[in-house]
């Protein structure tokens, strides 16, 4: 994996053993493009695998950042990666290793950005979607974004927020959330 844009264009990411669905480079690309500059901006990274999600919102200014993965086989890789990541653009990247629904539950920080991006088989999205901006994890004018196989449908509104676009690439959807 590659990160696509920014200050660390081109570096690559090392990937972790074990299950993982990486963000597809033209996917990731193509919404931190529809983004722009994150300079100053909070993101939250959930389901975050090798990091690669927030590394690129650091590459692209995003400061400050927060991940959480559960899966203990890629807490090595994950925090070299994070580890490099900082130096290079001088952030600090909060990682928290637990389920991300227990990380929802405790989280008491607000956030520009919210990406989630749960293995493929998960069943939960719009749950966790509707917590997070009921736990006032999402700015007023802060946006959540579910990446998810176009199998699984996710509704036009969910609780106070309401999709503002929608982004298809090959089977993966990027959903965008906005307060309404």
């Amino acid at each position: 994996m590659r990160i696509t844009g920014g200050k660390l264009k081109g570096r690559i990411i090392e990937c972790p053993d074990g299950i993982i669905r990486p963000a597809m480079d033209r996917m990731r690309e193509s919404v931190f493009s529809i983004l722009g500059d994150l300079t100053g901006k909070s993101w939250l990274d959930l389901f975050s695998g090798s990091g690669t999600i927030a590394i690129e919102a650091a590459s692209r200014g995003a400061n400050p950042i927060e991940l959480c993965e559960k899966d203990k086989i890629k807490v090595n890789t994950l925090l070299n990666n994070v580890k490099i990541t900082e130096a290079e653009c001088g952030v600090k990247i909060k990682c928290h290793f637990m389920p991300v629904e227990y990380f929802i539950k405790r989280c008491k920080t607000s956030f520009d950005y919210i990406f989630f991006d749960p293995p493929f088989p998960y069943k939960y999205h719009e749950q966790l979607v509707l917590q997070a901006a009921e736990n006032g994890m999402l700015n007023k004018d802060g946006t959540i974004l579910v990446h998810r196989p176009e199998e699984h449908f996710m509704p036009e509104e969910i609780g106070p927020l309401k999709r503002t676009d929608q982004r298809v690439y090959g089977r993966s959807i990027v959903d965008f959330y906005k307060f309404k």
